[in-house]
């Protein structure tokens, strides 16, 4: 006997295709979770950092005499106590643990205290005096690598060229434009914040909120010049992420003020604090020109774009790859001619944040298609159309797509949503401005707009991405019950969710528990890029299948009594879970399962038994670019969205209202369906704020508006009703057929917003986020 997974689910509650309750739900929603803000340990000590207040200057002199005098200090530390490498970073270790003779940002870190109550560290550390020489700051991206250099080497963090085919085409019809994209905040809920324990062995075990425990754990260890087992890390309950955890915050501080001082230390930012504590989305300019034949048909697309990486490298050398691969959109192009350079600023640092490169590049190219169709006198849904790509096209870096790649189904599911029908009486909350009774109706004008998008799934360019699980099977008060344990960070986004489902689907275990998330098992990659759900669900589900091994030559020796052992179905011992390197199954056919429990009284079978087996899984290999051409297998997988935007423009005061939103997705399978839908509504809500009021202003270096009172954010109230299309386009690479979901509908979202913005008000809107003046013209 032998079931498939979807006959899994119907025999054990919870399993994959359906919508368990979230383990966390309902302490989430009680407010009785624990987050990292909220730990606790006795006799624990309370950071502070100091921190710059210039963009540019070099550090004269740094007297922390004041602060050290201050009742209740324990410590007062520089980059002096640093006692390890005094550099880290995701991509090249550029950036001090704490400056040493120079700060190149706003809010770089110079000095931290450890003292017995945060207000006693904020005290002790306004009296560290700092002589500044303050220096003219680099601030123009695209002027930069011809500014003085802020690094050594220059100012130059990456360019990555894509060419192919003719560079030199000509076409009928050509559009040109520049683009911007403003600064945006990955804006999570829970500050950075973390507990640093000292231990016996003279290491370290940190608990912090984060979204890479081992890229964290080597930064840290390296910077306290401690071997990586003396350093451990611990998750603890993470308030949102989306990008801005994966770089180091308050890690290395609170480990530094714990092993100095002896004493646990808890360092927790506040909101202002947490602006300038981690990295942002990449501001962006965009030069662009689109040629096609007089049907619409693309013939080249040249594009030229900027981003600025702020102070430091972070991420900034993966996203303008993808900035560079993903720059012409989901379309079939013959000739490509793309620049993708990131630098060096004194502005904010710059690194992941949810789209990771093609938010940017997504508005442009949109924004092209729209421009092209007006020259066309086309419909703009139908120029997207004539040039969709499809399974089997081509990329730009000559990466033959080899999944389902449905843009323009995904597109005539959006255009066929019937229209929301216009009010027939003035309600103040469904005009733009809202209750503020701004306008009763006069000027208001409606648009719609489309847009369409594509990201690659999990991490690229030949980056040895996998992670490790595992799961243990055992009897506990006479009930099977299984654990898993992996290090993939649960930020929000339902991990531990899916990890149960996979569990219960393979083993059919309804009582399934998450181990703590830590160092102490190998790694699990970072949260991002799309992947957990694809790689960590790989790993469990490899685990899973080990321990099924397990179990079945466990049932030739111990049938229990009473069962034909000519029931058992042992000769169906599917090994491809455990070696990805070998042919991947049909995905027309059912999956395949090496052991079915559900014949079994599996607390018989097991008795005093316990299997633990531990896996790794990684996909499909990925290549380097080609450093001239740009040409290369870059990516593993590719996701697609498309949105349908209406809009309410008051177009005297410059106000927009998003009336409603219908997107079209392909995600593979949907492991949890609610997951599925909560993630599009997630990124579109991003993609809407980016869209019209989501911006970190920043002038000369400086950030003008740190906090939520000035940086908006989309409430319950900005967000319209939804309408979402869910395609299962099985990937035949990927566990389960899965396609990455909480990245592609942030891109997509933005174009289309500000393309109905436009066919309200016929304003050409080159840059997000659009503002009242933008519309007005004032």
């Amino acid at each position: 006997m032998s079931l498939t997974p979807a006959e899994l689910t119907s025999a054990v509650a919870g399993g994959i295709g359906s919508s368990p309750q979230r383990p966390d739900g309902n302490l989430k929603v009680r407010g009785e979770f624990a987050y990292s803000s909220d730990l606790w340990h006795e006799d624990m000590i309370w950071g502070a950092t100091l921190r710059s207040p210039h963009p540019h200057a070099r550090i004269r002199s740094v007297d922390i005499t004041g602060a050290l005098q201050v009742p209740g200090v324990y410590a007062v530390l520089t980059h002096r106590d640093v006692p390890g490498l005094n550099l880290y970073g995701l991509e090249h270790k550029d950036q001090p643990v704490l400056a040493e003779d120079v700060v190149r940002y706003q809010g770089e870190p110079i000095a931290l205290v450890g003292a017995d109550h945060p207000e006693t560290a904020r005290r002790a550390m306004e009296r560290i005096e700092v002589e500044y020489e303050v220096l003219e700051p680099v601030v123009d991206m695209e002027t930069a690598v011809d500014d003085p250099p802020l690094h050594p080497g220059g100012n130059l963090v990456r360019h990555v060229p894509i060419r192919r085919g003719d560079q030199d085409a000509r076409a009928e019809v050509v559009v040109t434009g520049r683009y911007e994209v403003g600064m945006q905040d990955q804006a999570f809920l829970g500050p950075e914040s973390g507990l640093a324990v000292p231990a016996e062995d003279g290491g370290v075990d940190l608990y912090v909120a984060t979204q890479w425990l081992h890229v964290d754990q080597a930064q840290v260890a390296a910077a306290l010049g401690l071997p990586l087992e003396k350093v451990r890390l611990t998750l603890s309950g993470v308030g949102g992420a989306f990008g801005g955890r994966e770089d180091l915050s308050m890690q290395v501080h609170a480990c530094l003020l714990a092993l100095h001082t002896g004493k646990p230390t808890k360092m927790v930012y506040n909101r202002e604090e947490s602006f300038y504590g981690h990295v942002h989305r990449h501001p962006a300019v965009l030069h662009y020109e689109h040629g096609a034949d007089r049907t619409g048909r693309l013939v080249y697309v040249k594009a030229r774009i900027h981003l600025d990486g702020g102070a430091y490298a972070s991420s900034t050398g993966a996203v303008v790859a993808n900035a560079a691969t993903l720059g012409i959109g989901p379309y079939e192009v013959p000739n490509v001619t793309v620049d993708c350079w990131g630098v060096y600023t004194n502005n904010p640092p710059c690194g992941a944040m949810r789209g990771f490169g093609a938010v940017q590049t997504g508005f442009a190219y949109e924004s092209q298609m729209d421009k092209l169709a007006a020259a066309l006198g086309m419909d703009p849904v139908d120029l997207r159309l004539v040039n969709a790509m499809s399974e089997g096209s081509v990329m730009p870096t000559g990466q033959v797509v080899d999944s389902a790649a449905p843009v323009a189904r995904l597109l005539e599911l959006v255009r066929a949503k019937p229209l929301p029908p216009r009010p027939t009486a003035v309600d103040l909350r469904d005009l733009p401005g809202g209750v503020s009774n701004t306008t009763h109706g006069e000027g208001v004008v409606r648009g719609v707009g489309y847009a369409v998008g594509i990201k690659n799934i999990c991490f690229s360019e030949g980056f040895d991405d996998y992670s490790t699980a595992r799961v243990r099977l055992q009897v506990i008060n006479g009930e099977p019950v299984a654990l898993a344990h992996t290090a993939a960070v649960e930020v929000g986004q339902g991990l531990v969710t899916i990890m149960q489902q996979i569990v219960r689907t393979e083993l059919g275990v309804e009582r399934v528990t998450i181990l703590p998330m830590d160092t102490g098992i190998g790694n699990g990659g970072s949260t991002s890029a799309s992947r957990q759900t694809y790689v960590t669900g790989g790993a469990v589900k490899a685990a899973c299948a080990a321990v099924r091994l397990r179990l079945a030559r466990l049932a030739r020796d111990r049938t229990p009594a009473g069962l034909d052992p000519t029931a058992l179905d042992l000769t169906a011992l599917d090994l491809t879970a455990l070696d990805p390197t070998a042919p991947a199954p049909d995905p027309a056919s059912p999956d395949p399962a090496p052991f079915d429990p559900a014949p079994f009284d599996l607390a018989a079978l097991l008795g005093n038994e316990v299997i633990e087996e531990t896996a790794e899984w990684r996909h499909r290999a990925t290549e380097p670019l080609d450093p001239v051409t740009g040409q290369g297998n870059a990516h593993v997988q590719y996701g697609f969205a498309a949105h349908r935007a209406v809009v309410d423009v008051d177009t005297e005061l410059g106000l927009v209202k998003v009336v409603e939103l219908a997107c079209a997705q392909d995600v593979g399978r949907a492991l949890n369906p609610q997951a599925v839908l909560g993630q599009i509504q997630g990124g579109s809500a991003q993609g809407l704020g980016l869209a019209v009021m989501e911006e970190i202003q920043v002038e000369g270096g400086r950030v003008r508006n740190p906090s939520f009172t000035d940086y908006l954010i989309p409430t319950v109230l900005d967000m319209p009703p939804m309408t979402i299309d869910v395609l299962e386009l099985a990937d035949p690479h990927a566990p389960y057929g899965v396609r990455g979901v909480g990245e592609p509908p942030t891109i997509s979202s933005t174009p289309a917003i500000v393309a109905a913005v436009r066919a309200a008000t016929g304003r050409d809107l080159p840059r997000v986020p659009v503002r009242p003046e933008h519309i007005t013209g004032t």
